[in-house]
C-alpha cells in the first residue's frame, strides 16, 4: 500500500503540469478580431474567423506580407496561429502578426480565469496579450 502513494502523487504532479486545452472562439486583446482555434492535422492553428472592428481605411487583405504571392490573402480566414503543439503547461507554435506582415515564435497558455495568455518573441523579447473567450 505505501508503494501506490508515491506513485499517485507522481501521476497527479505529471498531470498537473499539462497544458489545458486552447481550441475554441477567442476575442484578441484590442477587440478587433475573432480568432478560432482547433485542430489542423497533427497540430493545432487558429484563423481569424471574423473582424470586428474595423479600422479606418484598414486593408481587407494581407498587404503587409513580406511574400507578394500571398498579399492579395482576405484577412477574414487568415492563418495567425500555426504549428501549435503542447509542451509541458504550454503550447508553442508560431504567431503571425497581419498589421507587420512577421511571424513570430509564441507561447499560448490558458489562464486560471479561462483567458488566454498569447506572446509573441522575438530572442527573448515577448510582447503578451490576453485574449478572452467568445460568446
Amino acid at each position: 500500500m505505501t508503494r501506490l502513494i508515491p506513485l499517485a502523487l507522481l501521476l497527479s504532479a505529471t498531470t498537473a503540469h499539462a497544458a489545458q486545452p486552447i481550441n475554441g472562439r477567442w476575442i484578441t486583446q484590442e477587440g478587433d478580431a475573432l480568432v478560432e482555434i482547433g485542430a489542423c492535422g497533427a497540430s493545432t492553428c487558429g484563423r481569424i474567423a471574423r473582424v470586428l472592428r474595423a479600422r479606418p481605411n484598414a486593408p481587407t487583405t494581407d498587404v503587409n506580407n513580406g511574400d507578394a504571392a500571398l498579399r492579395r490573402r482576405p484577412i477574414v480566414g487568415l492563418p495567425v496561429l500555426t504549428d501549435f503543439r503542447e509542451d509541458g503547461d504550454a503550447w508553442r507554435g508560431r504567431i503571425y502578426d497581419p498589421r507587420s506582415g512577421r511571424t513570430y515564435r509564441s507561447v499560448v497558455r490558458r489562464n486560471a480565469d479561462g483567458t488566454l495568455r498569447v506572446q509573441g518573441c522575438i530572442a527573448v523579447i515577448c510582447r503578451t496579450q490576453t485574449w478572452r473567450a467568445a460568446r
